[in-house]
This record gives C-alpha cells, structure tokens and sequence, in this order.
C-alpha cells in the first residue's frame, strides 16, 4: 500500500478524479507522489493568505477612507461654531451701536435753545446802563473832589508842630509841579494875600467851605473865576514861610476856621496820606 501523510486531510473528491500514475517501486517514487500531494493543499492555502492580504487591504483602505471623512466633518462643525460665533458678535456690536448715537444728538439740540434765550436780553440792558451810569449821582461825585496835587509825598500833617499848631497839610514835588483845585467853585482870593503864606489862593466852594494853597510860585486864575475839579491854579513854589517848594493845604469852614483836611478829603473820595 502506498504511504499517506498523517498530518494531511484526507483527500476530496477531486482527487478521485484525477488520473492516477502508474506507480513505481523504489524510493524515488514515493517522494514524488508526496510532492505531489502537497502541490495540491499548497496552492488553496496560497490563495486563502492572498485572499486575506486583499481583504486586509480592503479594510486598511476603507478605514483610510474614513478617518479623513470624520477629520473632515470635525472641522466642518468648528468652522460652523466659528461662524455662529462671529455672528453673535456682530449681532452684539450692532445692538450697541445704535445707543451711543442718540446721545450727541440729544446734547446738541438743547445747546443752541439755552444760548438763543441767554443773547437777546444781553444787548437791551447795555445801553440803559450807560444812561444810567452817565446820570448817575455817584459818577458826578466820583469826580467832583481830586487830589490837590497827585502823586506828591506827606512831610507834614494837620496838628501841634514845633510848639504851634500847623493847620494844614504839606505836600511836597518837585519845583513848578501844578496845583489843581480839590473841587468846583469860585476864586476869592489870589496873590500875596495872607502873611507868612507867600502866594496863595483862596477857593470857596459853597456852604461855608473853602480851600487854601499857600506857598505858589505863581498863579493862574484870579478873583472871581470859575475853577472846575483838577484844573489847574498855580504852580508849586516856596514863598512865605517856607523852607522848600511844596504845597500847603488847608479845608476852612468859614474863613480862618481850619479843620484836618485828611478826613475831610477822606469824606469826599480823596485820601491825602495823613
């Protein structure tokens, strides 16, 4: 009987079909008898490894397949949620914008409403202001007393000096420097008029009151002139008894009636420095 391998299957019917070669004795025809056999389950293992290697395949090219697909719908759904969020976005900035851009327009409208009714009235007061401070009694005596001689330093005050009382106050300049009547009146006295007060002029200006510049070099009105505030009288000088040019004045009330001149000045609106 001829040797069979156990390890094989047993053959199929196939095999019954094929055509069986004579056989020969010796060891040379059994190898060939068992390469045989093997040809025959070699080739069917063959093509089921062939078979799995394309199935393998297969499977490795859908799973590719499929990978970029899910990669794909991923990002498909990130730019969806990037897109959805800008739009909150620029849904959000438009709902703003609109609140900010009444609001100048609101300011602007009440600004012009306020400043029309402010300007009107400003031009009507003016001009009865000006009448009002041109009649006015304060204006008029605001200037009607002035400083005798401005700008002109104190050397002596109304009060006891050296023994005996000094009924005037000193107002010393330089040489020449003009003397101005303190206030409207008439002159009633001018010249070498009074002893020991050189050249002098006398001012009455109503009421019993009247005012006096001893000391001139010189005059430049005469009795009976109408002397209005700040004009011009005389000229500073040093006669009489004087030891230098300046200017002594005194406020009577009633000839020879001195009183202090500085609070009598300082009444009217002209402080004298004393």
């Amino acid at each position: 009987m001829p040797e069979t391998d156990p390890t094989q299957p047993e053959p199929t019917d196939d095999r019954a079909a094929e055509p069986t070669a004579p056989r020969r004795t010796g060891g040379s025809g059994v190898a060939r008898h068992r390469v045989g056999g093997r040809r025959r389950y070699l080739v069917p293992g063959l093509v089921a490894l062939l078979g799995l290697g394309v199935a393998g395949a297969v499977t490795a090219v859908a799973l590719g397949d499929d990978r970029p697909t899910d990669r794909m719908s991923v990002a498909e759904q990130e730019s969806a949620r990037a897109d959805a969020a800008q739009r909150a976005d620029r849904s959000a900035r438009e709902d703003t914008a609109p609140t900010t851009s009444p609001t100048p327009s609101a300011t602007a409208t009440p600004t012009p409403a306020t400043t029309a009714t402010t300007r009107p009235p400003t031009p009507k007061p003016s001009r009865s202001s000006a009448s009002a401070k041109a009649a006015s009694p304060t204006a008029r005596k605001a200037a009607a007393w002035v400083d005798p001689m401005p700008g002109a330093g104190v050397t002596s005050c109304y009060g006891m000096r050296w023994g005996t009382m000094h009924a005037g106050i000193d107002l010393a300049m330089p040489a020449d420097t003009p003397i101005r009547a303190a206030g409207a009146g008439t002159v009633v006295d001018a010249g070498w008029a009074f002893a020991g007060y050189g050249i002098s002029v006398v001012v009455d200006h109503g009421n019993g009151w009247l005012t006096h510049y001893a000391h001139q070099s010189r005059t430049v009105v005469s009795v009976g002139d109408r002397v209005k505030p700040g004009q011009v009288i005389g000229y500073e000088g040093a006669t009489g008894d004087a030891t230098g040019p300046h200017l002594h004045f005194e406020v009577h009330n009633g000839l020879w009636n001195q009183v202090d001149p500085a609070p009598w000045m300082r009444a009217r609106g002209v402080d004298l420095g004393c």
